[in-house]
């Protein structure tokens, strides 16, 4: 975290010195051409707001040909001034062409922050209204046929039985211990025993007494 806020730090205090330089250069080279007090002062202030506006354009990814054109007019006007105060022209003579580049570049900046600030964005072509409208004569022979005849209804299926369940295993042991159980049963009482009567005899479940009772 402290790595990346040192980061952040050393870049936005590398862009504060870069700004206020060629804030100063752009300023200097107005009031080398006869542009005194608050205009020498307006002169940088607009450079740097049509490079944004250019910049914001180029982001947006829309219209970057105009993007790209006035991005590079305004630091080419910046690049210029930071070029000029560097000795390579003498600002106490300056030549008629820089006087002319300067005064007319308010217009050329209104220009082209207007493009494109208040530019529309390139959109598709809207598909046109006759596309998804039906003819009016489509719609009166929609109107005239006759309504399709009604589907007649699904049969009903016939209901289907539930799975058998699975068999039960029953061990050898129980099948013969419930024959015991059995046999005594039918000693006693004369009758033969009932499922229910052997289920609570032998105390399993009702599909396990089912089973044995199958195997006697």
């Amino acid at each position: 975290m402290r790595a990346y806020l040192a980061r952040v730090d050393a870049v936005l205090v590398q862009a504060v010195i870069a700004a206020a330089l060629s804030f100063a250069h752009l300023h200097d080279v107005a009031s080398a051409v006869g542009q005194d007090g608050w205009k020498a002062w307006a002169y940088p202030v607009s450079v740097d707001l049509l490079l944004v506006a250019a910049w914001r354009r180029l982001r947006s990814g829309e219209a970057k040909a105009a993007g790209w054109c006035w991005f590079l007019i305004a630091l080419a006007a910046s690049l210029g001034a930071n070029v000029a105060t560097a000795g390579l022209l003498d600002l106490d003579h300056v030549p008629a062409w820089l006087r002319i580049l300067v005064a007319g570049w308010p217009a050329v900046a209104f220009l082209g922050g207007t493009l494109l600030v208040h530019s529309s964005p390139t959109t598709h072509d809207e598909p046109s209204d006759a596309v998804g409208q039906e003819a009016p004569e489509d719609i009166e022979d929609q109107e005239d046929a006759p309504d399709p005849a009604p589907e007649p209804p699904a049969a009903e299926s016939a209901p289907v039985p539930p799975p058998a369940p699975p068999p039960v295993a029953v061990p050898a042991a129980l099948v013969e211990h419930a024959r015991k159980v059995a046999a005594e049963h039918h000693a006693r009482t004369g009758r033969a025993i009932d499922t229910p009567t052997l289920r609570a005899r032998l105390g399993v479940a009702p599909p396990m007494a089912d089973a044995i009772a199958a195997h006697l």
